[in-house]
């Protein structure tokens, strides 16, 4: 399943954007915890332009900012590493660009299709992330669920 943008009259391009969790678990048990991913700083914008249906939707291609070079990368990542999952009109020639070059070809649903795209992945990504880790959490935790239960 393609994820995101149906083209409309001016050129818009509806993608699904989300932002890489602040921190994550990492290592034996998850009790370790890494800022961001390898590739992305923790709260960069992405731009999913693929998602693998057939797996879960447990991977995802995306489109973002590299945390080493500042550039465009495209890279395959882990569901659970996003949130905030949301449609967006895409203006950016770079990542429309980078769209066609990710070979995602095919129909792109529209703004609606996008949207429930997002509240799935958004749904997905949750559940995925709290059950990924068998072991209960480090005592103190900043892995992005413990940061958003204690702000809530």
């Amino acid at each position: 399943m393609t994820a995101g943008g149906g083209g409309t009259p001016d050129g818009q391009v509806w993608l699904i954007a989300a932002n890489v969790v602040r921190w994550r678990r990492y290592g034996e048990g998850g009790q370790e915890l890494r800022p961001g991913t390898k590739s992305y700083r923790g709260g960069s914008k992405v731009y999913v332009v693929e998602t693998y249906a057939g797996t879960g939707h447990e991977q995802l291609t995306t489109i973002g900012r590299g945390r080493h070079t500042g550039t465009y990368i495209t890279i395959d990542i882990p569901t659970r590493n996003l949130h905030t999952f949301r449609a967006v009109p895409v203006h950016s020639p770079t990542v429309l660009r980078l769209c066609e070059e990710a070979g995602t070809g095919g129909r792109r649903p529209g703004r609606q299709d996008a949207e429930e795209l997002a509240a799935l992945l958004g749904r997905l990504s949750v559940e995925y992330r709290t059950s990924h880790w068998a072991m209960p959490h480090p005592c103190p935790c900043r892995c992005h669920e413990c940061l958003t239960l204690s702000r809530a």
